[in-house]
């Protein structure tokens, strides 16, 4: 994945931002909107556009376009910085391959110490308890 070559192809669109600000919301276009079109990317590889069309198949629209937005801040240049870094991150999570789980054994030393500490337990409850008047 090459992060210069994916900035080339995205497309940037500022719109009116909801939210707090009075009138100036009203006014000023502070919120960005980032698409990307997966499936005509030549940045990526054919590998890559298959996994990230099969991880990110939720956030995609039907024309496979990742749709991206950020109004958090008042300024469109933040706003434009943090969108950017959220495409890319996303990207990144949906390219790493998870480690596969192996099942282990908890070792003997272990099974004894929560056996040991399971009797301890049971012992302390014991002794809270009335004694018994016979």
């Amino acid at each position: 994945m090459d992060a210069a070559a994916l900035l080339q192809e995205i497309k940037l669109k500022a719109v009116r931002s909801s939210g707090a600000g009075g009138q100036h919301v009203n006014k000023v276009s502070t919120k960005v909107e980032l698409a990307f079109d997966v499936a005509n990317s030549q940045a990526l590889s054919l590998k890559e556009k298959e996994r990230i069309l099969h991880k990110l198949a939720h956030r995609l629209t039907k024309g496979n376009v990742l749709i991206l937005q950020a109004g958090d801040t008042r300024s469109q240049y933040r706003n434009k910085e943090l969108v950017i870094k959220r495409f890319l991150q996303l990207l990144e999570d949906a390219l790493t391959f998870q480690k596969k789980r192996r099942k282990t054994k908890p070792s003997k030393s272990s099974i004894e110490k929560r056996l040991r500490k399971k009797k301890k337990d049971a012992l302390k409850k014991q002794n809270r308890r009335r004694p018994k008047l016979d």
